[in-house]
């Protein structure tokens, strides 16, 4: 089992920072990739929305630069992304969210190419990803988390209370709708579909205060469970993906350190490290939660690749216990270092013209 260390643990987190630092020598010349691109909707829609200095491969890439590793910015969407990933890299640093880059899909190519990489594995990855997946796990494991049912197809029944509408992949809350009256019910639904139809999860609504709590896995295997942080959205109804992209720099959102109860303290530690353990996350992670008006706390995402600017969640509870940007990101690429390979027969890939050939062939 992990053993997990509460943000009020003062002197063991100050150990913790000290072992981190030290690490930073080993950091010097390591070779990052730092893996960033517009290959889901919510990744482009930062891309083309998101000021530059609020996003996170600008904040990773200062830092990495402040550490003096020798890194550069991969895009997957580059032809020759695979290739040049597979030589002269150390260790692989993902920025991306969504499918393709935080739902297994990556984490299985670099597990081929024998590639250390931060955060989780494959199928820690793939769970915390799919949100109807997530919900199955997290009943399975006693977390309470708001009802739900999915929409696979046909006319949904309006049961006469608030809902919120999301799509099953992605993050941010693109696609994402709360839903008050039945005619808002299709077309939220259609939207969060998309041109596929994909299943969509549709959730109890309560109103309350939302909660993060970001989890980070330090030199020795200890994970610091960060102070949960509330966030209010003060020009939205939900924390929406305009409100955390904050495109016109309004600061529309509040985020501040939770004023919780004992007991709402007690719970969110429980369902937090129980999700950490069980789902068999690493690295770093942030779990998102409401605490309803009537006092019940429901779990409702996992999110495997937290975001990183300096203004994220992840990054400002890291700071609530005394690590800073640099910190957070030697203890990701320590942990990526230290995890024991992934070594099994598989032939060296050998890369040729052919791939690239045929993907220019596709875009005729």
């Amino acid at each position: 089992m992990t053993s997990f260390i509460d943000g009020s643990a003062v002197t063991a987190l100050q150990e913790a920072t000290r072992t981190v630092r030290e690490w930073a020598s080993n950091a010097r010349g390591l070779g990052v990739a730092l893996v960033y691109g517009p290959v889901s909707a919510e990744d482009r829609l930062y891309n083309s929305q998101c000021p530059e200095d609020q996003r996170s491969v600008t904040a990773l890439s200062e830092t990495l630069e402040g550490i003096d590793a020798r890194w550069k910015v991969l895009n997957p969407c580059d032809p020759g992304f695979i290739e040049e990933l597979a030589a002269g890299y150390d260790v692989a640093l993902s920025n991306l969210h969504g499918p393709y880059g935080e739902d297994g899909r990556l984490q299985g190519l670099l597990d081929y190419l024998r590639m250390p990489y931060c955060g989780s594995g494959v199928a820690a990855s793939a769970v915390a990803a799919d949100k109807i997946l997530c919900k199955r796990v997290m009943v399975t494991l006693g977390i309470p988390t708001p009802p739900w049912w999915v929409w696979s197809g046909g006319a949904p029944k309006w049961d006469h209370h608030p809902v919120m509408v999301k799509p099953p992949l992605g993050g941010s809350s693109v696609g994402m709708s709360l839903v008050t009256t039945a005619a808002e019910l299709q077309p939220a639904i259609l939207r969060a579909a998309g041109p596929e139809s994909d299943e969509v999860l549709v959730e109890d609504y309560f109103p309350g205060t939302p909660l993060t709590v970001g989890m980070l896995e330090l030199p020795g295997g200890d994970v610091v469970v960060f102070p949960p942080l509330a966030t209010e959205a003060t020009e939205a109804a939900f924390y929406d993906a305009d409100t955390k992209l904050d495109a016109d720099s309004r600061g529309a959102v509040r985020v501040r350190e939770a004023d919780l109860s004992p007991k709402a303290q007690a719970a969110i530690t429980r369902s937090s490290t129980v999700l950490w353990d069980r789902l068999g996350l690493r690295g770093a992670a942030r779990i998102d939660f409401i605490l309803t008006e009537d006092g019940l706390l429901y779990a409702l995402e996992v999110n495997s690749t937290p975001g990183m600017s300096r203004e994220s969640n992840f990054v400002v509870g890291a700071a609530k216990v005394g690590f800073t940007h640099s910190d957070v990101v030697l203890a990701m690429l320590h942990e990526a270092m230290a995890r024991p390979p992934y070594d099994v027969p598989l032939p060296t890939p050998v890369f040729s013209s052919t791939l690239r050939n045929r993907e220019a062939d596709d875009s005729l």
